[in-house]
């Protein structure tokens, strides 16, 4: 959550500041600002609102510099106003900061410094850690110095970019639980939260990791522990495209996203499919295979939409391999002593690999001798780095903050890891080799599904006044409802509930009426009577029904008002096929109330805050 980007250069920092800003806003667009020196003086401009309010305010005070750091919040600590907006600087205004994490014992920090005489104008954290560092100034100490002093007092997380007039030919950043990189370029640096505010500059970058930091001057940097240790960095080079992260001819990324899942699956898939012994290859796990497919258990941690996925991965694993498999929120993990062996396998997914419980989680278990899985998108991320082996999604930049095909991806991983273990435990040649054939016809069939964008908008149009919505399905299809509300929730605001259709009687069908919608989603598996039961109990009292079915289900259509037909595959791949006609459900609902789909209130892409 939040985003920082700075430069220091011979160029004019403003324009490339701001489109850094922009590129991040994503993860938070609640308030922006920018500090530069210009002339020996620091100079801060802050906005609330979006990175568009700084940009014309910006351009109305015609600053220019070529040392600047900016910051695009998400509010953890403090309401979204133009006070509580990075940067914040110091009592002479010559120290300037911004900040992303959470700093824990700032109460603690924020009653000794104003013992010392420090005011604070603000309700942030942040204000404490830069009046923190400013005590350390006062002390003597150069910058570097009083940095680390500061940091090696706080508790909590941290990405911060720091400048000071006073030496203005350096800024300093630093890290700990919230991601920060430098971008390297021919007399020129940046530095930002994310790649994404980089590739338009340079594609050579250095990742900093958990209590590292650096002076970053216009020709070179210069990495160390916060305890002073020197350290060197390798450079890194990003194959990511400027047109990967750009909307294109679409409206919003969501609906973009949305379309490239015909892409962003196979993908996923490319490459990994072993036709002639009904089994995948995945480079990220070689030299583990034996050992997780001899887990006695395996345990599943996401947040969110990746808890979802993990949900029909437990689904997918038990069935297929035979392990026992438990799913855990990854915020909850870490807070309940749980039991876990060197046994057990663990894998933790998360789109960006830098969410915060989820990494949190990950050292946990790491610590207690399992062996340690990551799944993420994003090559060079945290949990990447610190997963003892792992599979990338390759999904591509995903941009909406709501997850479309980040979480399709996820699937088709979990589906490959499962082939994997399967194929060493109990999984036959033949069914082996029918689930690589079906997953390989799996882009194709969302295809279809995308031709039903219109049909799918008709039906949106015709809800966007409710309140509330439920979500029912069944095995593999009752994560799907879960991820339907929530993607109902996230963008269109309208409250959502996913259920099992069994549990609908024991609590939910008392809000049936003619006012509250059900989504079902009924493919024609196994318990396909059992769902069609659970819809006659809505008809009954006069609910009205979308039905997520297949082409050939003849009986569907005389049940419900609406259906959404899509094609059939097996079982454990069904869910990366229903899952996307409830994105489309949820975005065309979304626009037509004319919500900000990219942008969902008080929402951010990567949280990297627990």
């Amino acid at each position: 959550m939040c985003g920082i980007v700075g430069y220091i250069g011979t160029k004019n920092c403003i324009p490339i500041l701001i489109e850094g800003l922009k590129r991040l806003e994503y993860r938070g667009y609640d308030s922006a600002g920018i500090g530069v020196i210009k002339n020996g003086l620091c100079r801060v401009i802050k906005q609330k609102g979006k990175v568009v309010e700084l940009e014309n305010e910006v351009e109305k005070q015609n600053t220019s510099s070529t040392f600047g750091i900016a910051h695009t919040r998400w509010a953890t600590h403090g309401v979204p106003n133009q006070i509580n907006a990075h940067p914040h600087t110091d009592t002479e205004e010559k120290l300037f900061l911004v900040h992303n994490g959470i700093i824990e014992n700032y109460t603690v920090l924020k009653k000794r410094l104003e013992l010392d005489s420090y005011e604070f104008y603000s309700e942030t954290d942040t204000e404490i850690l830069v009046k923190l560092i400013e005590s350390f100034l006062n002390k003597g100490n150069v910058l570097c110095k009083a940095v680390q002093y500061a940091l090696n007092e706080v508790k909590g997380t941290y990405g911060i970019a720091v400048g000071y007039t006073d030496e203005p030919d350096k800024l300093i950043v630093a890290k700990k639980g919230s991601p920060l990189v430098i971008g390297i370029g021919d007399g020129e640096n940046f530095i930002a939260s994310d790649v994404n505010a980089l590739i338009a500059h340079t594609s050579r970058v250095v990742y900093l990791e958990d209590g590292e930091m650096a002076e970053v001057y216009r020709d070179r940097f210069e990495a160390k522990t916060i305890e002073d240790e020197e350290i060197q960095k390798e450079i890194q080079e990003v194959t990511l495209a400027l047109d990967e992260i750009s909307k294109g001819d679409y409206d919003h990324f969501m609906l973009k996203e949305i379309m490239e899942q015909p892409l962003s699956v196979k993908n996923s898939f490319r490459g990994r499919l072993l036709f002639e012994e009904g089994s995948s290859k995945l480079g990220g796990l070689q030299g583990y295979e034996e050992r997780i497919a001899r887990s006695k258990r395996i345990l599943i941690c996401a947040c969110g939409t990746s808890w979802h996925a993990a949900l029909v991965g437990e689904y997918m694993i038990e069935q297929f391999a035979g392990i026992p498999t438990e799913v855990e929120y990854a915020s909850e993990f870490r807070y309940r002593n749980p039991i876990v062996t060197p046994d057990d396998t663990c894998i933790f997914i998360s789109q960006s690999g830098e969410t915060a419980d989820t990494l949190a989680a990950m050292k946990e278990a790491k610590r207690r001798g399992a062996l340690v899985l990551g799944i993420c998108n994003v090559v060079g991320s945290s949990i990447a780095r610190e997963s003892e082996a792992g599979v990338y999604i390759h999904a591509g930049p995903e941009i909406g903050v709501a997850s479309t095909k980040a979480f399709t991806s996820q699937l088709v991983v979990l589906a490959l890891i499962t082939i994997l273990i399967a194929r060493r435990r109990q999984l036959s040649l033949i069914d082996g080799q029918e689930i690589i054939r079906e997953l390989d016809l799996i882009p194709a069939k969302i295809e279809q599904i995308l031709e039903l964008n219109d049909e799918i908008k008709a039906i949106a149009n015709e809800f966007t006044g409710a309140k509330n919505f439920l979500y029912l399905g069944r095995g593999y299809n009752f994560p799907v409802a879960l991820e339907g509300a929530l993607k109902l929730k996230e963008i269109s605001y309208i409250h959502a509930e996913g259920y099992p259709a069994a549990e609908m009687k024991h609590g939910p069908i008392a809000l049936i009426d003619d006012n509250m919608p059900s989504v079902f989603i009924t493919p024609q598996d196994s318990v396909y009577d059992k769902v069609v039961s659970n819809i006659e109990e809505i008809k009954a009292r006069s609910g009205k029904i979308i039905a997520i079915a297949n082409m050939d289900d003849e009986k569907i259509g005389s049940l419900v008002e609406y259906t959404i037909r899509i094609p059939e595959t097996i079982r454990m791949l069904m869910p990366i096929l229903t899952s996307i006609p409830l994105q489309l459900l949820a975005y065309h609902i979304a626009v037509k109330k004319g919500l900000n789909v990219d942008q969902p209130r008080n929402l951010a892409k990567s949280v990297t805050v627990e």
